[in-house]
């Protein structure tokens, strides 16, 4: 063989070895197709509270969908923010993702001091899951029997009413601040660690009111022990369809609550469409929506993109309300 016909098909077989080589990588993803093992979703809220009961039937179709375990870990504290900044540092391949909500992700930004991660760029949005309202409550035996008689004896009692919240900076502070300057009142803000506690106290006749999630207290206000006076979002919720919205007494007054999933910044984007094309059609399910709306909240699946772009535009919303409430 001369010397140039050896050279050429020297070069031929190494151009076929380096073209397999270059190809591996795919060969190698789709015979072994995401998830091969269990996926951890972590809930920045406590086991047991209202946010359990979103996430768990929704891991439990997912785990049915990829033949894998989704398995829930609670990472509570801090408003949230323990959990992110977690997620934040997991590593972006999918087996790591965050049930996202409104406080780490779009109140925290604004707060001081500020979270150890960044809200956009350290994280790969996949879908929202869900929104919904908070319900402003009293004790059953409060004078208050609507909102304008809340007001009314807040201003006739001034630093004699309290609220109570899930922390310093929390969606449910920052509702209570956006509804004492809506109605011209002084309110005495109570944080605490968690909405069970809230729930105790004013049972207790600890504190007046507080914006609590709707899934939490709706077993209380059906038993007649919490009356519910108004709910935060624009428009009445489906599940207390008699109880007025906050804005029907204070217009323009909304505070809508919402989870979301995401994932580290640097998740591979067929691992995010993956996710995204499965959460969607979870949260088309019949038996998923009914859950939701049990708890109070309205299934609201978007793109990875719209998710993206809502949290953007949610940030510096967000960002005047912890302003506003001067926040330290």
């Amino acid at each position: 063989m001369s010397l140039s016909k050896f050279a050429s098909c020297t070069f031929h077989r190494w151009g076929i070895a380096f073209g397999l080589a270059a190809l591996s990588p795919a060969l190698v993803l789709a015979a072994d197709p995401y998830p091969t093992r269990a996926v951890t979703v972590v809930n920045p809220w406590a086991a047991g509270g209202p946010s359990d009961s979103f996430i768990r039937p929704i891991a439990q179709e997912l785990s049915a969908r990829f033949g894998q375990p989704v398995v829930i870990e609670n990472k509570s504290g801090a408003n949230g923010t323990i959990g992110a900044s977690f997620v934040a540092r997991a590593k972006p391949d999918g087996y790591t993702l965050f049930f996202s909500h409104l406080n780490p992700i779009a109140i925290a930004p604004s707060l001081q001091p500020k979270p150890s991660y960044d809200a956009i760029k350290d994280f790969a949005p996949i879908s929202l899951i869900a929104s919904g309202p908070a319900v402003l409550v009293v004790r059953s035996d409060f004078p208050a029997q609507n909102l304008q008689e809340l007001v009314a004896y807040a201003k006739a009692n001034p630093g004699k009413v309290s609220y109570g919240s899930v922390g310093i900076g929390s969606n449910t502070h920052l509702a209570g601040s956006m509804l004492a300057n809506a109605g011209k009142v002084e309110m005495v803000h109570v944080p605490y660690r968690g909405s069970g506690a809230i729930q105790t106290d004013l049972l207790g006749g600890q504190i007046t009111t507080a914006f609590v999630n709707l899934s939490g207290a709706m077993g209380l206000i059906q038993e007649g022990k919490l009356r519910a006076l108004a709910v935060s979002t624009l428009k009445r919720s489906s599940v207390l369809p008699q109880v007025p919205a906050v804005a029907e007494t204070l217009p323009g007054f909304e505070v809508n609550g919402w989870y979301g999933l995401m994932a580290p910044a640097g998740t591979p984007a067929e691992v995010i469409r993956k996710l995204n094309t499965e959460l969607v059609a979870i949260l088309r399910k019949p038996e998923i929506v009914a859950r939701l709306k049990d708890g109070g909240m309205e299934p609201a699946p978007l793109t990875p993109e719209a998710y993206a772009a809502m949290i953007k535009s949610e940030i510096p919303r967000w960002a005047l309300a912890v302003k506003a409430a001067n926040i330290d």
